[in-house]
């Protein structure tokens, strides 16, 4: 399980280095994808599998499956960690997150996230913000 917030530079070759903690469980290959809120997302490739069938089950159904399979399948790259550590980001995934040089990798359960440093500033102020809100309102939905 992937848990914590890291920050971490891109170095002059779009690398960047993900933390010590996560390297493990990544392993020497990883998949990384658009992700949701402009994010990134990085998987190892056993939950990436997981996650690549989940979503390509719904991307013959309706508009939104497609869309979702379309950007997160179609945009995904296999990527190799050095022995420093760090992992090549492609320009393509650079621009999506609008990644500066500053960035947070983010552990999320199965996945790590990699956010603009300012972006993921705004996005946890506001969820910081709202939380409780949240919260009630997924409570709402489990007691249906």
């Amino acid at each position: 399980m992937f848990i914590g917030e890291y920050r971490h530079t891109f170095d002059v070759k779009n690398r960047i280095s993900l933390p010590a903690r996560f390297r493990k469980e990544l392993g020497r290959s990883v998949i990384i994808t658009r992700g949701l809120d402009h994010c990134l997302f990085v998987y190892p490739k056993t939950a990436w599998k997981r996650e690549a069938e989940k979503i390509a089950h719904h991307s013959t159904g309706n508009a939104a499956g497609r869309g979702l399979a379309r950007l997160m399948l179609a945009g995904a790259v296999e990527a190799d960690l050095d022995s420093a550590g760090r992992v090549l980001v492609p320009d393509y995934l650079r621009t999506f997150a609008a990644l500066g040089t500053k960035a947070v990798v983010a552990g999320v359960n199965d996945r790590v996230e990699v956010w603009d440093e300012e972006a993921w500033q705004t996005y946890t102020t506001n969820i910081e913000r709202d939380a409780d809100q949240f919260a009630e309102k997924l409570g709402e939905q489990s007691t249906l």
